[in-house]
């Protein structure tokens, strides 16, 4: 096996280890720690493939962005130290179905495809193509991309200020 095969494996078992980390801790702080992590090794794979730029965007838009959000708005809470309460039997076994259901169909679709290369010739890019499509209305422009990251970090901003929403007591 070679050294490139092993970083490879590396980094997926950490993104891994992190993700169900983050899904499975009793404490929301540390849940969004777990997801920093997952996503620091999301652009860490993205470095390891070469592709600076993408990594770059990860970390700025994801980390920076999202997570940090989260983050704040966990500190803005009252109980931001508690652990989250537990799921009710129903969503965990709905969940754990949708798990399993997408685990087979991501095993189904790879083993399906030969993973044959195009060519041997690198990947080359440079910034100012890739930002001349960003703003292109082409077929290959990815305007329509650009403006879901947008929505996503506005769905983000959202989710943080309803996180950070102090609920009052009821009078009775």
């Amino acid at each position: 096996m070679s050294a490139s095969a092993l970083i490879f494996y590396f980094i997926s078992t950490f993104i891994l280890a992190a993700g169900i980390l983050a899904v499975t801790a009793k404490k929301i702080f540390r849940a969004a720690i777990w997801l920093l992590f997952s996503l620091v090794g999301i652009a860490a794979l993205y470095f390891w493939m070469e592709m600076e730029f993408i990594a770059a965007v990860q970390i700025i838009v994801y980390v920076g962005g999202i997570v940090v959000l989260i983050i704040f708005s966990i500190f803005l809470t009252q109980k931001s130290g508690d652990e989250m309460p537990k799921p009710l039997r129903s969503r965990t076994l709905f969940s754990t179905l949708a798990a399993i259901a997408g685990f087979a169909l991501t095993f189904l679709l790879i083993s399906q495809h030969n993973f044959v290369p195009n060519s041997n010739k690198p990947f080359s890019y440079k910034i100012a193509d890739i930002g001349l499509q960003m703003l292109s209305t082409t077929e290959h422009g990815y305007v329509l991309p650009f403006e879901v990251v947008s929505i996503l970090l506005l769905a983000a901003m959202v989710g943080c200020i309803v996180i950070a929403m102090k609920i009052k007591p009821q009078e009775k």
